[in-house]
């Protein structure tokens, strides 16, 4: 066999997830959160730095004073799409309607519970059963909620782990793939063990010192991995997440963009 054909079927394998379906290079977006300081003093100038970049669109964690119909045309001017939102619980659960509509507005089809944390058990379950009851109304206005994990939620109730009863109970989720690799547990095996439910990934590196987050590229982490696991089971955003610096944000950023863009 000569090189080229060699070459050629690499290549071709290179193209194909573990089911043999031809994947392409999933669209980047930016969680805000990464950059929320920047975000909160401008964030059209924020926005337009972050366009200029690469980023393919962004993940909103709060909307920065400005209104839906404002921020959907800033991102259709800079060509920028809507990966997702996060949305507190209490928002969530208590304006549920409201948070629809904002979403509808701004052209956002996923509505991502960022964050929740109990110490008692039962405490967990009961907001499991809430988050249930909302996803049926999220569900039915055409829209999809998530639940984003971070490492507490690899704490296990009665033998399973609690982002295993969120999923199990709400179908969904957007993993937080540093936090799951925070927890001891492999991100590439929980990506396959969810695969076509998990149309969200976050995307972050791990300093070596395992305490903190880095730029992607700088760190420990299989992000190269992570990323092929994230194509094959059909994810459709890798989102970009920092949340420890030792340079300025929007530098950090732009150097974990350009890493990532050359694994994908």
């Amino acid at each position: 066999m000569n090189h080229l054909k060699l070459e050629n079927q690499y290549s071709l394998a290179n193209k194909k997830s573990n089911y043999g379906v031809e994947i392409m290079n999933l669209p980047i977006a930016l969680q805000l959160w990464s950059v929320r300081q920047d975000a909160e003093n401008d964030i059209f100038k924020t926005l337009e730095k972050i366009a200029e970049m690469g980023f393919d669109g962004v993940e909103f964690a709060g909307y920065f004073g400005k209104t839906a119909s404002e921020l959907k045309a800033k991102l259709a001017e800079l060509n920028l799409k809507v990966a997702g939102s996060h949305v507190g619980y209490e928002d969530i659960f208590n304006k549920t309607d409201e948070v629809i509509e904002f979403a509808k507005e701004l052209g956002n089809k996923y509505i991502v519970c960022p964050y929740a944390t109990f110490e008692e058990d039962t405490k967990w379950l009961d907001f499991i059963e809430k988050l249930v009851v909302v996803n049926e109304k999220i569900k039915q206005a055409g829209l999809t909620l998530l639940f984003h994990n971070h490492d507490e939620e690899f704490r296990k109730i009665d033998g399973n782990y609690i982002m295993d009863l969120i999923l199990e109970s709400v179908s969904m989720g957007e993993i937080d793939t540093y936090w799951v690799e925070y927890a001891g547990i492999s991100a590439v095996d929980y990506l396959k063990q969810y695969s076509g439910r998990i149309p969200l990934v976050h995307i972050k590196d791990m300093a070596e010192s395992r305490k903190e987050s880095t730029e992607i590229g700088n760190g420990i982490l299989d992000i190269v991995g992570i990323v092929a696991q994230a194509k094959a089971s059909g994810a459709e955003w890798l989102i970009l997440e920092q949340e420890a610096f030792t340079k300025a944000p929007l530098e950090s950023v732009e150097i974990g963009l350009n890493n990532l863009k050359k694994m994908n």
